[in-house]
């Protein structure tokens, strides 16, 4: 996901970012799952409480939705 971190950028804007970036370029179509919690901290290394931020964040913007028990999804453009 992301091989090297910009340092004056929290980790978690760096994340959101590289989300949304795949959301615009298809490589997350609306209503497809994006990656859980779990997930990106396998992939980044974080802690879960940045990746809790990083999803809170897509979810506040609108670039994401959550199903309890199913996982998040790409959100459909208005």
């Amino acid at each position: 996901m992301i091989t090297e971190w910009e340092a004056d950028r929290p980790k978690w804007e760096q994340i959101a970012d590289v989300i949304k970036r795949r959301i615009q370029d298809g490589t997350y179509p609306p209503r497809t799952r994006v990656p859980s919690v779990q997930q990106i901290v396998e992939e980044t290394g974080v802690a879960v409480d940045t990746a809790q931020k990083v999803m809170t964040r897509l979810r506040q913007e609108g670039v994401i939705y959550t199903v309890r028990g199913l996982g998040s999804f790409v959100a459909e453009k208005e």
